[in-house]
């Protein structure tokens, strides 16, 4: 079965980088609202429901087809009116084959076992590093290792990354740049050492009424 869609112009199968960063973010706020309660409250249920629906959403994309993946098709209606950006189906399928992997992991010890361990505190954290750098800067982690494990050079990568270039200015970063980073990383955390304990204050009611 091919996985993936034809379009004219492209030598191989290929899938929209766009609808598939809005399903990540989507994914993204499930799990991350999710691991937070599990962590905050102790209360693992929506870890439960979490790890399900990501299992389920990732079997349908490896096992059946992306096509009618349920967080991919609310991926394409968030961006319909969006240019598509066209990438290799080859290392998104390599790529979602690893979470298959971690999520069917996380199923075994944490829904059908129930179980929680620093195994599957380093899967969330796994999963939850993949799903951010999709949707907030375009990187597919998982398609990195493609090309280790298979000769052929992974074509249409987003942003182009797979084509061998040099910047264009508007991308380079000068030392002044790196420098105002460094600067504010050092500012925050200053900032945390000497207001800590002033922020640590709980808040009063600004009208008087307390909210309980």
């Amino acid at each position: 079965m091919k996985f993936g869609e034809t379009v004219a112009g492209y030598d191989i199968p290929v899938l929209n980088e766009r609808e598939i960063r809005a399903a990540s973010g989507l994914l993204f706020l499930i799990m991350f609202i999710a691991i937070l309660t599990a962590i905050m409250k102790n209360d693992f249920l929506l870890l439960k429901y979490g790890v399900t629906i990501f299992l389920t959403d990732i079997a349908i994309r490896v096992l059946i087809s992306p096509r009618w993946s349920p967080s991919l098709i609310a991926g394409r209606l968030i961006v319909r009116n969006q240019t598509p950006e066209y990438v290799g189906a080859a290392q998104k399928k390599f790529a979602w084959v690893i979470g298959l992997v971690l999520a069917v992991t996380m199923m075994a010890l944490q829904v059908v076992m129930n179980t929680y361990s620093p195994i599957t505190g380093l899967i969330c954290l796994i999963c939850l590093i993949f799903l951010f750098f999709e949707t907030a800067f375009g990187i597919c982690l998982g398609c990195k290792f493609y090309s280790l494990f298979y000769r052929e050079k992974a074509q249409y990568c987003p942003g182009e990354v797979c084509e061998v270039k040099d910047r264009q200015p508007i991308q380079k970063t000068s030392i002044w740049q790196m420098l105002i980073v460094v600067a504010f990383i050092g500012y925050v955390t200053a900032t945390v050492f000497l207001f800590n304990d002033n922020f640590a204050v709980a808040p009063s009611a600004l009208f008087g009424a307390e909210i309980h």
